[in-house]
């Protein structure tokens, strides 16, 4: 039985990962290992706790001595590395616990991989899952690809862009298998409410302003998770060592324009007049740094493993708030902070 570690899987995508391998994948071992900061939740993956090939572990990738006990003690034959802080905005203001977890817990998950495998790669594989913001900033055209050369503005995409360059450099020097996928935004189920959707689905419900950064025409590609999670399980499986796959949803959206959509899906949903949610929209002080454009060209990825999105963003944005108004105590429990509480039930405050 293959013994597959997966890093920061009680987090938004890694819930995702987690649960699609679990369940898809019976003949593997499957280890969940997450720090559960504020972001982790283990409700987001409390339907496969009991299941026969899942472990959860808790711990902290920037703890050397941990990670190393811990493959030492299993053996992993891959590595599904999604932990990391994520959040720009608090990357702004605390740009060092970005370096401590995405750099140097990299490092640490890269150095134990290389100790235990010795030299002896066959059928070992590290994947290291990474942000389209490591390149950068966009003009009004062009897209990212996998060979566009960083550019990375903020701490977040900094500290980002130096873990992918320490896993090939991993990969020339040692001779470490790895991918690399660098993925647009995210959204969907299970999705932490500091982020655009999320935050801004709760503040609709609780009719809270909607605050949009400068004048709201900041441009991204946005990917549904599951689409996401599905891309990972391929490029595990059958993407080809050393090389970089960009994962997006084929798809660009200004914020502002965005925001008006998801008003006026919200308000279909809670049965409010046309226009109701969006004189909630507040326009607030730019963040320093501030990229354009992000675009991901994703032709690679469908060139050679046959991977496209599942759904457009019009049908995914309805999913994602048709979740969270049907999970109104997931959002509840995460922004009051009770869901603590379930950690301590489930597992005493110990670590397995």
């Amino acid at each position: 039985m293959k013994k597959i570690l997966i890093t920061g899987g009680a987090g938004f995508i890694g819930s995702h990962v987690v649960r699609r391998f679990v369940t898809k994948y019976p003949n593997y071992q499957i280890f969940n290992l997450d720090a559960l900061t504020y972001a982790g939740n283990l409700e987001n993956i409390a339907d496969i706790d009991k299941s026969s090939n899942y472990t959860f572990v808790k711990g902290d990738i920037v703890d050397a001595d941990f990670i190393n006990d811990l493959f030492q003690k299993h053996q992993f034959d891959g590595v599904l590395h999604l932990a990391a802080e994520s959040h720009v905005d608090r990357s702004i203001t605390d740009p060092l616990a970005f370096v401590k977890t995405n750099v140097i817990g990299t490092m640490n998950l890269l150095n134990a991989a290389k100790t235990i495998w010795a030299n002896n790669f066959d059928g070992k594989r590290f994947y290291h899952i990474s942000t389209d913001e490591v390149y950068g900033s966009l003009g009004a055209e062009g897209l990212f690809s996998e060979t566009t050369p960083y550019d990375p503005n903020s701490p977040y995409s900094a500290s980002k862009a130096s873990s992918d360059h320490f896993v090939r450099a991993y990969g020339e020097t040692y001779g470490l298998p790895y991918v690399i996928t660098n993925c647009s935004n995210n959204y969907g189920p299970n999705h932490f409410p500091e982020k655009l959707v999320p935050l801004f689905i709760h503040n609709i419900i609780n009719n809270k302003p909607l605050p949009v950064y400068g004048d709201g025409k900041y441009t991204r590609d946005w990917l549904y998770v599951i689409d996401h999670a599905i891309a990972i399980d391929l490029v595990f499986h059958e993407g080809k060592n050393h090389e970089t796959y960009n994962i997006g949803g084929f798809n660009e959206w200004q914020n502002i324009d965005l925001v008006k959509l998801l008003c006026q899906q919200m308000d279909v949903k809670l049965g409010r007049a046309v226009g109701e949610s969006e004189k909630l929209i507040t326009y607030v002080k730019d963040r320093p740094g501030h990229d354009l454009r992000y675009a991901i060209d994703a032709s690679k990825i469908n060139k050679e493993l046959g991977w496209k999105p599942s759904v457009t963003f019009e049908q995914g944005l309805e999913k994602t708030i048709d979740w969270y108004l049907s999970n109104e105590d997931w959002l509840q429990h995460v922004t009051s902070g009770a869901y603590q509480e379930y950690y301590e039930k489930q597992y005493n405050g110990g670590v397995m």
